[in-house]
Formats: structure tokens, C-alpha cells, sequence
């Protein structure tokens, strides 16, 4: 194993020649030469923990609708998996064939997801938030063979929506429900008397492990394709920049259906042998609870929920000690915000920024706490950033440019789009975000060239949203932009041209978009009715026009 100062300088000291095998296979062999794909799937973590701690716990799981709460200790989670996978194949999933779930934060997902890895079929995981519109397109292009829902989550039929699919879809041959009964019921394989011998994994390190839907300026969802090895790298790079070791304690309470969730809470905890406390529905106050009790130590999620954390009523007054670093990301965090975090918490607070495709890619340290307040960090090991301009040369130091990305756990494609896959001969991927690098290669987030506004750390597919406002007959032109929210980051505001002699209300606009099928959080959270879009001579709309205009207003109401 090459050490990570070799490897820093090695991506720098390759010749033209080799840059160029990035694309394709040749990166397989390139990675492999450097030596920081572990060439592990992650049931090989967990399989080393079920030996040496059998007993010790693996998941706590909190379900807020039906209070309950379930502890597994890794030999109980392995029964299970291995029963769930049996039931897979008795479906007749086989290696890489794609299993979607569209669940919650419960441990089934955690358990569903080893047993894809099992028996080498793909996960794919979608937000519980999706409807129609969006399950249909990624249940789809996903070729999905099964897809499991819970019965009810929130108060919508999941399971009628599940149902509606397996009649539409040319893949889909099966859906299980979770609480659910009759021949489609998840916990159907609980009836199974033997479970048998432990099966074998079959997914090898470089087959797909992973398809995660993100949004993009394309107009629809992109399925980023992941390794093992790309994501243990991730998660390996991680560990050593942040210091994670045997001792802590997870607890996760971003959606296991998003790149945070899934990697820094599902795949963390599982590559360190250490517990993942989970939570479905967010309630800080409980989240307390849960941290006291548990003694969590880590913690990843967006802004947000430090915010809604640090103001939970006398939190001075409970034990959270063990609480040693709270990483976020997903979206700008006020200066102000960590600030105040550091003043009440014990833990530090440390910021990063990252994609689906790339996962995290920078971060500061605990040590670094200085650097939060100001920057998203600098490059992880196994990892470089750059920022450029239009020509692809970097820029001076403190100049703004595009930023670019290249590393071991750079994504491997896009499903069904490989047309999509913006890297470059050399390896370098972009990101679609504007950046400023600091001379010590610290990175500052300054804006986001791609078409997305992140609410909450959720990303909401500006294209899509303004194509569906587009089809109501009183809108002439529509631009959708960000407008600043204390809390989530961002909201979703409409401007909107009318067709001569119409007229919109808000309420209208947002009901359209539901009958359409539009998830809530994507729903535009404000209206401005305006005369004329700004826009260049080109013809090209001037966005940071209307995203002053909708300052001005956020400022002014």
C-alpha cells in the first residue's frame, strides 16, 4: 500500500500518457497500480465484527410514528440478512440485478442493503419523498427488477404507488412492502424455519454496488454509478482525516436515501465495526434523547439540523459529552451558525463539501475548527481539487473558477447515460461549482454553476420544476432561484412572466405542481410575478438578477 504522501504527489508526477487511461478500464488498472482501492466489499467489515463482537450492538432504530425503538446486535442483523437475501432469490434476483427501496431511516434499509451485496445484486435507494412522477422515471431507467416500499410512511400509500408501478414497468417483476400483508409482505421471509448456511458474497470490489438518483441541468435524474471500492475509499480518506476509529458512536439522522446518510452513516458505521443509532423523522428533542442514551460521538447532516440541535430547549443541562465532532455539509453553513455550535456543544464542528458523484471530497479537521468558519476544507487523501477557468488553467490562488475533482472515489458513470460522464482525458471531473482556493488549499464554496437549488442539503432539479410551470397556460416564461432561508439554506423561488391578460395566485402555482406529482420539497416556496426575465444579449437569463431581486424581498418581508 502506497502511503498517502506518495500519493498526493502521484497524481501530479503522471505523464500525459497515463492521464489518459482515466477513462474506461484503463482507470481500473490505474487505480489499482496506486494501491487506495481496498479491493473489499463492505459484508467484509461486517463479517469481521460478526466474529469479533457477535454480540455487541450494530443498529438502534427509532420509529417516531409507532415510538418504538429495536436493537440489533451484529449476529441478530446477520440472521436477518441472510434471510432477506434468501428471499431475494427465492425472487429470483440474481447478481447484478437492481433492488430499489424507497424507505425511511429504518433498519431494514441497512439490512436490505447488505443483502443485495450478498448475493451481488445493486442497491438503489430513493428518497421516501418521491411520488409518481419521480419513482416512475428512476424505477425505470434503474431497470429494477424489485422494489420494496413500507405500507405507509407519513401518511401516504406508498404500497398503492408501489403497486402502480409493478403494472407500468417493463422491469419491475416484484415489490415487498414493510408492514405489509399477503403474498407481497416484506416479512414474509421471518416464516423461513432454516435459514441455511451463511451464503457467500457474490458482489465482487468493482462491480456496481450502488445507484443513487441525483439531479442535474440535464432535466433529469442522473443514476451515479458507485463501486465498492470507490465508496470504501470514500469512507477510508474520510476516517483518517476526521479520526474515527473503533470507539465512536454513529448516529445518523439525514435520510439513508441520500449520499450523507448512506455513506457516512450506513457504510461508516458498518467499515468501523461501530454502532449507527437511527432516526426516521427528524425531532431534534429526541435526537437528544437518543444521543444521551447512546452516547453518540460523531454526527453528519446538514445545516439544518444543527441549527434545530443547538436549540433544543435546556440541552446545557443534558449529557451529551460524548459528542466529539458534528460534520456538515450539503449547503452553505452561516459563519455565524458554527459559531454559536462550538459555543454550546462539546464536540467540534467541522465542514465539508462533496457530491453523489465524488462523495466527500474536502474537509477540515477537528484541529481546524479556524478554517470552518471560512472554508469547506481541503482535499481528503486519495483525493486533489483544483479550480480553473474556461481553458481548464488553474487560476491564482484566491481568484474565482470552476472547480474540478479527481480521485479514487470519483464515481464510475452514469446509468443508461454514459454520454453524461464529464471527465476529462487527465481524470479531472467538473463539478459544476464555483470555488475560490486559499493558499494553504482550503476551498471556499462561492456558488454553484449547475442549475440546482439545495434546501436543506436536498437538491431540488431547477430544470424539471420549471419545465412542469411551463405547461400551465398562464405562464409565458418561468425562472426558478434560490432565495436565502436562515435555516435550510435555501428555498425555491418562482418569477414568473404571464401570458397576456392572466393572472397566477401561489396557491395555484403549488397545487399544479402536486396534481403533476412534484415531491413537496420541491415545491417553489415564493411567487414573483414580473414583466421580463433578465436576460444577456445572447438570450442567456441573468439569474444573479433575479437572485438579488429575491434577497431583496426574503430582506424586506
Amino acid at each position: 500500500m502506497k502511503t498517502l504522501k506518495l500519493y498526493h504527489n502521484g497524481y501530479k508526477q503522471l505523464s500525459d500518457k497515463d492521464k489518459g487511461i482515466y477513462l474506461g478500464p484503463g482507470r481500473f488498472a490505474r487505480e489499482k497500480e496506486l494501491g487506495f482501492w481496498p479491493d473489499r466489499v463492505l459484508t467484509d467489515n461486517f463479517d469481521e465484527s460478526l466474529g469479533k463482537r457477535p454480540e455487541s450492538l450494530a443498529l438502534a432504530a427509532y420509529r417516531a410514528e409507532s415510538a418504538e425503538e429495536i436493537n440489533f446486535s451484529y449476529a441478530e442483523l446477520h440472521q436477518l440478512v441472510n434471510k432477506i437475501a434468501r428471499k431475494f432469490m427465492s425472487l429470483g434476483v440474481a447478481k447484478g440485478d437492481v433492488v430499489a427501496f424507497q424507505l425511511p431511516n429504518w433498519w431494514q434499509f441497512v439490512a436490505i442493503h447488505l443483502a443485495c451485496i450478498r448475493i451481488g445484486a445493486v442497491s438503489n435507494p430513493l428518497m421516501p419523498i418521491f411520488r409518481a412522477r419521480e419513482m416512475e422515471f428512476m424505477v425505470n431507467r434503474a431497470q429494477a427488477k424489485l422494489l420494496i416500499v413500507p405500507r405507509c410512511f407519513r401518511k401516504f400509500d406508498h404500497e398503492a404507488l408501489a403497486r402502480q408501478l409493478l403494472d407500468s414497468s417493463p422491469t419491475l417483476q416484484h415489490i415487498l412492502v414493510i408492514d405489509g400483508d399477503g403474498e407481497n409482505a416484506f416479512a414474509s421471509w421471518e416464516q423461513q424455519d432454516n435459514p441455511g448456511e451463511p451464503l457467500t458474497t457474490q458482489m465482487q470490489p468493482d462491480d456496481i454496488a450502488k445507484i443513487m438518483f441525483t439531479s442535474g441541468t440535464t432535466g433529469e435524474p442522473k443514476g451515479v454509478m458507485h463501486t465498492s471500492n470507490t465508496l470504501l475509499a470514500g469512507i477510508d480518506a474520510v476516517r483518517k482525516r476526521l479520526e474515527l476509529t473503533e470507539n465512536d458512536v454513529i448516529f445518523m439522522p439525514s435520510p439513508f436515501a441520500h449520499s450523507i446518510g448512506f455513506q457516512y452513516g450506513i457504510v461508516l458505521s458498518i467499515y468501523l465495526g461501530v454502532p449507527l443509532i437511527m432516526m426516521d423523522i427528524w425531532d431534534p428533542e429526541k435526537a437528544v434523547d437518543l444521543m444521551e442514551r447512546y452516547r453518540v460521538s460523531f454526527i453528519f447532516a446538514a445545516p439544518p439540523f444543527l441549527m434545530d440541535l443547538i436549540h433544543v430547549p435546556d440541552l446545557q443541562k443534558r449529557d451529551i459529552s460524548n459528542l466529539r465532532l458534528f460534520m456538515t455539509s450539503g449547503g452553505p453553513i452561516p459563519p455565524a451558525l458554527v459559531a454559536e455550535a462550538k459555543a454550546i456543544l462539546p464536540a467540534s464542528i467541522t465542514t465539508g463539501w462533496g457530491m453523489t458523484e465524488t462523495t466527500l471530497a474536502t474537509a477540515t479537521a477537528p484541529a481546524q475548527d479556524q478554517y470552518s468558519l471560512a472554508s469547506a476544507g481541503n482535499a481528503l487523501p486519495y483525493a486533489e481539487v483544483r479550480v480553473v477557468d474556461g481553458n481548464n488553467n488553474e487560476v491564482p490562488r484566491g481568484t474565482e473558477g470552476m472547480l474540478q475533482y479527481r480521485g479514487s472515489t470519483l464515481f464510475v458513470g452514469y446509468f443508461k447515460r454514459p454520454d453524461l460522464y464529464a471527465v476529462d482525458k487527465h481524470g479531472w471531473f467538473d463539478t459544476g461549482d464555483l470555488a475560490r482556493m486559499n493558499e494553504e488549499g482550503y476551498i471556499s464554496i462561492v456558488a454553484r454553476d449547475k442549475d440546482i437549488i439545495i434546501r436543506g442539503g436536498e437538491n431540488i432539479p431547477v430544470v424539471e420544476v420549471e419545465a412542469l410551470l411551463y405547461e400551465m397556460s398562464q405562464v409565458r416564461e418561468v425562472t426558478l432561484v434560490g432565495m436565502p432561508d436562515p435555516r435550510l439554506g435555501e428555498r425555491a423561488c418562482a418569477f414568473v412572466v404571464l401570458q397576456p391578460g392572466k393572472t397566477m395566485s401561489f396557491k395555484e402555482m403549488t397545487d399544479y405542481l402536486r396534481e403533476r406529482g412534484l415531491a413537496p420539497q420541491y415545491l417553489p416556496e415564493r411567487l414573483e410575478i414580473i414583466q421580463a426575465v433578465p436576460k444577456t444579449p445572447s438570450g442567456k437569463v441573468q439569474k444573479f438578477v433575479l437572485r438579488k431581486m429575491a434577497n431583496a424581498n426574503v430582506a424586506s418581508a
